[in-house]
């Protein structure tokens, strides 16, 4: 039981991502770089984040009940910050990385766009995310024990995957606004993606009541999901030609020749 509810949940967390990675990165050595280094980011934003809670809380009273839990709300919202501005700092460095690729490829353009590096990115804040908020949740899953045999909620794994597999999506869907408003400098646009991410983090305070967070996160996850859509370039359009998998008649015939006559002197 232990074995099915552990590959059970990890399929939910997961299953997605590693779909986004196998289909979409790992063919491609330069996404891949991209990957583990957002990943790199996150982790550090992470470690400042921690030390910032972890002195407040030794500076504090640890007797008091309410100010602990004040502090830990406290350390969310450092924590939350933090990521955002690494993921700036992550854009200003991909920015840089962009412009090197073009100066020394032969036709002048980089070998991948801005708008597929913002997804890497994302994708790699989101699952390396993923990976530290459930990795211990997973590891209980295995047993021994039964969830719910005090009276506690029996849906406490399945939830945690679901809410995980939010939060990797959301990560991957910020990423792409982010840096495009960050390209475009549509402040606005950095405010939404920070308020709905701290909006994101808060919810998760209302478990065990997991209809009141996990309901409202998935309404966050979807309305992303859209705006991320038509921030990449989707369209209506092109959803309907990809539902009706027809491709377009093209009757013209081009031909190309690779030979040139040399110029003479």
């Amino acid at each position: 039981m232990g074995a099915a509810v552990f590959f059970g949940c990890a399929g939910i967390a997961f299953g997605p991502a590693l779909a986004l990675v196998l289909l979409t990165v790992a063919a491609e050595p330069l996404r891949v770089i991209i990957l583990v280094a957002g990943a790199f980011f996150w982790l550090v934003s992470l470690l400042l984040a921690s030390l910032i809670w972890f002195i407040s809380v030794h500076l504090s009273d640890q007797g008091n009940a309410r100010l602990q839990y004040g502090l830990l709300i406290f350390g969310a919202a450092v924590s939350v910050l933090l990521q955002e501005a690494f993921r700036f700092a992550y854009f200003k460095l991909l920015k840089k990385a962009d412009e090197g690729l073009a100066t020394i490829s032969e036709d002048g353009r980089s070998p991948i766009s801005l708008k597929q590096m913002a997804y890497v990115s994302g994708l790699s804040f989101g699952i390396i995310s993923g990976v530290f908020s459930v990795i211990n949740i997973l590891a209980d899953s295995i047993g021994p024990g039964i969830v719910g045999i005090h009276g506690d909620s029996p849906y406490y794994f399945i939830t945690s995957a679901f809410l995980t597999m939010a939060v990797v999506l959301l990560h991957t869907f910020w990423g792409v606004i982010f840096f495009d408003a960050c390209e475009r400098r549509r402040y606005w646009c950095l405010g939404l993606v920070v308020i709905s991410h701290l909006v994101t983090s808060g919810l998760t305070f209302l478990n065990p009541w997991y209809v009141a967070s996990l309901v409202p996160i998935y309404i966050i996850t979807f309305c992303m999901g859209i705006w991320a859509f038509f921030t990449a370039g989707g369209s209506f359009h092109n959803i309907l030609k990809c539902l009706s998998c027809k491709q377009e008649d093209d009757s013209r015939v081009m031909m190309y020749s690779a030979l040139q006559v040399p110029f003479e002197d």
